[in-house]
């Protein structure tokens, strides 16, 4: 039978490090939510070989005393709440204190803080979750984490990375969200020595997406703005004409924390019916503000996903804010129809026309509606005008013709159809005139070019004596055969 017993507090905090770091995106994006809480106002991220060797972000923050430098990094320690009613309230993006903790359990860390307050700052050294070293250093104000190694004490976590190139593309995605959710932090992405992303950190939404999604698709976003049951939701949206074909750019944000939302998703896609193609997927940037007390965070290990307390709402919010955003964009084409008349007049030039009509009464009635037709001419009101007599017809007049350079030749006439009765007699063979062959004197030249002259008195094969020195054949029709022949005759004594 098993024996059951506690765990070792290093285990235990490999399984808890398993929830929270699953690779290097996942440790990038608790150290810069810990800088944004810190309330920095620049994060600069530098990471080498996809955030595997080293993962280093620095941060103008409060930073941390020199006293508490040690505490942090223990499990389930935290200065940002404090009693349960905190939890109901949540206003940070962190809030469980166990994020340094599982960092430093599975990677080899170095901490340099200084206070606004303290002279000197502190530099603390931590490997598998223990403290090997701390001591005094001077520094900026702010904090710096660096990690290094990450997972090099579990084997089995690491041989699940996948390259460089994906993980610091896992990486990258992640400073860009973490730049669209503050638009105030000013980022700088540094990978293998090169600058990937700035963002000038001005407070400005649109400076952000155009920093972050690049100036082609910030172009193509409309302005998102609308607000709710003590909710508002306000971003950019997609054009109907500028929609991908992924998810992909769909950025939502919870009181400044990135999450996926199916309500929202669904939200944006229904506001997009039938304006955009089959297949494609608007893309938007939308912050919605709530109350902390109507949203519960601490439902994900990771943080991501939320629950809304009133999903309607929020569903409303986010729908009527991008379908006001769409409906109000001017710029794209749309078709006007024509209004219809109030009233129907006749014209000058319209006249009154007789309808005969003998299924429905006396032939010669007339069906003339007062609203639409003019009366006749010498017609009482009320009374049945006589009917009109029908026009002659006039002579079939023929156009002009056009000078033509052909001469005109009569057409044959008309073959007259025989009698039922008549019969074509044949014609007697006798009264057919007799024509005799075409001599061969008189048969007419083929076409093509002419044979070359022969001398007087040469017998050709087949052909006789056209004319004076001149040889006429059944051969020469212009090919390469008839000459040859006609020359060869013509050689022969």
């Amino acid at each position: 039978m098993a024996i059951i017993k506690q765990l070792d507090p290093h285990v235990a905090d490999l399984i808890a490090a398993g929830e929270v770091v699953e690779r290097p995106a996942s440790v990038v994006k608790e150290l810069m939510e810990n800088a944004i809480d810190a309330g920095a106002g620049a994060v600069t991220v530098e990471i080498a070989r996809g955030g595997m060797s080293l993962i280093r972000v620095t941060d103008d923050g409060c930073g941390i005393p020199a006293g508490q430098a040690a505490i942090a990094f223990l499990r389930h320690a935290t200065s940002k709440i404090a009693t349960q009613q905190d939890l109901e309230a949540i206003g940070t993006l962190g809030f469980r204190g166990e994020a340094l903790a599982a960092i430093s359990a599975v990677s080899r860390m170095e901490l340099l803080t200084r206070t606004q307050d303290e002279a000197l700052g502190a530099a603390l050294t931590v490997e598998a979750g223990v403290v090997t070293g701390q001591e005094e250093a001077g520094c900026p104000k702010g904090t710096v984490m660096t990690v290094r190694e990450l997972f090099f004490n579990t084997p089995a976590r690491l041989k699940f990375m996948k390259k460089d190139a994906a993980e610091g593309a896992a990486v990258f995605a992640v400073v860009q969200r973490l730049a669209l959710s503050h638009p105030e932090l000013s980022v700088k992405f540094i990978r293998d020595g090169k600058q990937e992303l700035l963002t000038p950190g001005d407070g400005q939404l649109k400076s952000a997406v155009y920093a972050v999604m690049g100036r082609d698709i910030a172009l193509g976003f409309l302005c998102v703005k609308g607000s709710g049951e003590e909710m508002s939701a306000e971003g950019f949206a997609s054009l109907p004409a500028c929609c991908r074909g992924s998810r992909s750019y769909q950025h939502f944000f919870v009181n400044g924390r990135y999450v996926k939302s199916r309500i929202m998703t669904a939200a944006v896609e229904e506001a997009y019916k039938n304006q955009k193609m089959v297949g494609k997927f608007p893309g938007c940037v939308i912050h919605l503000t709530v109350r902390p007390s109507q949203v519960d965070v601490n439902v994900h290990p990771t943080k991501t996903e939320v629950k809304f307390q009133r999903e309607q709402a929020v569903f409303s919010t986010v729908y009527y804010a991008v379908l006001s955003a769409l409906n109000g964009d001017h710029t794209r084409p749309q078709a006007v129809l024509p209004g219809v008349k109030a009233e129907d007049t006749v014209t000058s030039r319209q006249t009154a026309l007789p309808l005969h009509d003998g299924g429905r009464g006396p032939a010669g009635t007339q069906f003339m509606p007062a609203a639409r037709f003019q009366p006749l001419s010498g017609a009482a009101q009320g009374s049945r005008p006589a009917p009109a007599k029908p026009p002659e017809a006039a002579a079939p007049t023929v156009p002009p013709q056009k000078k033509s350079p052909f001469q005109w030749v009569e057409p044959l006439p008309e073959r007259q159809p025989k009698s039922p009765g008549q019969e074509a007699k044949p014609r007697p063979a006798a009264e057919a005139p007799a024509r005799a062959p075409p001599r061969r004197d008189q048969r007419p030249a083929p076409r093509g070019r002419a044979c070359p002259p022969a001398p007087a008195g040469a017998r050709l094969r087949g052909g006789a004596l056209g004319g004076p020195g001149r040889a006429v054949s059944h051969l020469c029709a212009g090919g390469a055969r008839g000459e040859g022949a006609a020359h060869r005759q013509a050689r022969r004594p």
